[in-house]
């Protein structure tokens, strides 16, 4: 890149008639009109264009951030504190930038991985690219989707980056306004606690120092960069099914969506028709708010009455009573293992129409 900035400088050193260059994220000056120049430390400049408008002056030179990060990976500096020298500055930026976007979209092994979960690269050239990158391709990874529920301005990607800075095996890709990826390499077999204490990693992170509410999807393990586009599925839809089963849970894992992964994949017309043949007609709306509490604890507690009742603070002999008057009104004795496993899916069917309905 320092090569490539170095071009770009050189062909515009007879435009301008100032020394003009580039500082890099360590603060060392990589290319300048001015070799003599270039190896130079500038220390601190970096720091303190995250706390400005991306513009500062400093020592008879102007510095501007390349691109619009907070914490730039680039800094361009032209002689002079005036006008002209930020002009020139934005207008060098400008080059700059677009010509990272282009070797980033060539190079980068972010960007690559970008163009896979997007589906944006043929899969017989996922290969080819991998082997051009020096990627290594079959190494177990997992997608992590982090989506964010306010206003993310460029710090999160900055804050997550910080959390993972191992370039070389871990990934950071914004994929929309509020949507960061992060694709982490695991070790071989790794347990499902090692890989959700990575997303509780960053779920502490961000809720600590940023104040906003995000979720977090996790795609299965893959050993194959080309399964990576899957894992990502996989975590989108982690997070679309808990926002209807699991409201309450900021980190959800594909592999223990269970039966919410299977009810989220159906028609509506047949969730409709299942809950028709599953209550009889008006059986469920006369279930009032006690008796659906007592049916939420009734299945958490696995079908113990004992358990149950304990939990409820009620005697054995009045759940009883209201596990038989759910019978009567609905057909579906929760006690038989059958009947309870119908009257849950078709609880959760109703819960997942609702969140449909809810979104037209």
């Amino acid at each position: 890149m320092s090569k490539l900035f170095q071009g770009i400088i050189h062909q515009m050193k007879d435009a301008v008639d100032r020394v003009i260059g580039v500082i890099d994220e360590g603060g060392t000056v990589v290319s300048c009109s001015e070799l003599g120049i270039i190896g130079e430390q500038r220390h601190g400049i970096r720091e303190t264009l995250s706390y400005s408008a991306g513009v500062i002056v400093n020592g008879g030179f102007t510095y501007r951030a390349v691109g619009s990060s907070v914490k730039p990976d680039y800094v361009v500096f032209v002689e002079g504190e005036d006008k002209y020298a930020e002009k020139i500055s934005m207008l060098i930026s400008i080059s700059l930038v677009n010509l990272k976007s282009l070797y980033d979209e060539k190079y980068d092994k972010a960007s690559f991985i970008k163009n896979i979960i997007l589906d944006n690269i043929m899969p017989s050239d996922i290969y080819l690219k991998s082997k051009e990158l020096h990627f290594d391709a079959d190494v177990v990874r997992v997608v992590y989707l982090i989506r964010f529920y306010g206003k993310a301005e460029g710090v999160p990607f900055d804050m997550i980056q910080n959390i993972f800075p191992d370039k070389n095996k871990d990934f950071v890709v914004s994929v929309g306004e509020q949507d960061i990826v992060l694709v982490k390499e695991h070790r071989p077999n790794v347990d499902a606690k090692v890989i959700e204490k990575t997303a509780k990693q960053i779920d502490d992170t961000i809720t600590s120092e940023f104040y906003t509410k995000v979720s977090i999807g996790i795609g299965s393990p893959v050993d194959n960069v080309k399964d990576l586009s899957r894992s990502y599925k996989e975590a989108q839809v982690a997070i679309e099914v808990g926002k209807v089963f699991d409201t309450e849970k900021s980190i959800i894992n594909y592999e223990n969506l269970g039966i919410g992964r299977l009810i989220y994949q159906l028609p509506t017309t047949l969730c409709e028709m299942f809950l028709q043949e599953v209550f009889r007609k008006g059986s469920f709306e006369s279930l009032d708010r006690e008796t659906l509490m007592t049916i939420q604890c009734f299945f958490e507690n696995n079908l113990n009455v004992s358990e149950t009742s304990r939990k409820l603070f009620v005697h054995r002999n009045t759940l009883v009573y209201r596990l038989e008057k759910i019978r009567k009104l609905t057909g579906l004795d929760l006690r038989e293992f059958e009947h309870a496993i119908t009257f849950k899916v078709a609880l959760m069917v109703k819960k997942y129409l609702s969140s449909k309905m809810s979104r037209l």
